[in-house]
């Protein structure tokens, strides 16, 4: 039985497009890696200077310092992830599927944060593509939060010892 490039092009599995399916998987997953790259880096960068600056902090008793680099770090942590979405917005009309970047941009915002109050604007053929800029947002706001929490902690015990707390840990 000959294949014919008409039947792979309308092959398809349960029912979905099994061609745009690929294409769509091939580019999601490119653009994972891209703000994978860009997140990993840039969040990493970001805690370790917090560990750095309030580990000399604390030696130093200087508590306000840690909470000053505590909502710096919020606020850069923000940022990276406000440019994850204009990362995604570049991403999305570079590859030519809207041509509006304002458009652009709130699309990716509205699926990076699930939030989902723009409506689904891709070109047939491509709607499976807000499925990895949603799976993006949800992955690494996880990630961030894990970081935060750490962060977090070292905020509370300069709280404590600020407050003359003998046990940093203490509530």
């Amino acid at each position: 039985m000959l294949i014919t490039p008409d039947a792979i092009t309308q092959s398809t599995l349960v029912g979905i497009p099994l061609l745009p399916l690929v294409r769509d998987t091939l580019f999601g997953i490119a653009g994972l890696i891209i703000i994978l790259f860009f997140h990993g880096s840039g969040i990493n960068f970001v805690i370790m200077r917090f560990e750095k600056f309030t580990n000399q902090n604390l030696k130093k008793k200087q508590y306000d310092w840690v909470f000053f680099h505590f909502y710096l770090s919020f606020l850069f942590i923000a940022i990276i992830h406000l440019i994850e979405i204009v990362i995604w917005a570049v991403y999305i009309t570079q590859i030519g599927l809207i041509d509006d970047g304002i458009q652009a941009l709130m699309f990716a915002g509205s699926c990076y944060t699930t939030v989902g109050f723009v409506p689904d604007i891709l070109p047939m053929g491509w709607k499976s593509l807000a499925f990895f800029i949603s799976f993006s947002g949800l992955f690494y706001i996880a990630w961030t939060t894990s970081g935060m929490i750490g962060m977090t902690n070292s905020y509370k015990a300069a709280w404590n010892l600020k407050h003359h707390q003998g046990d940093p840990t203490s509530s």
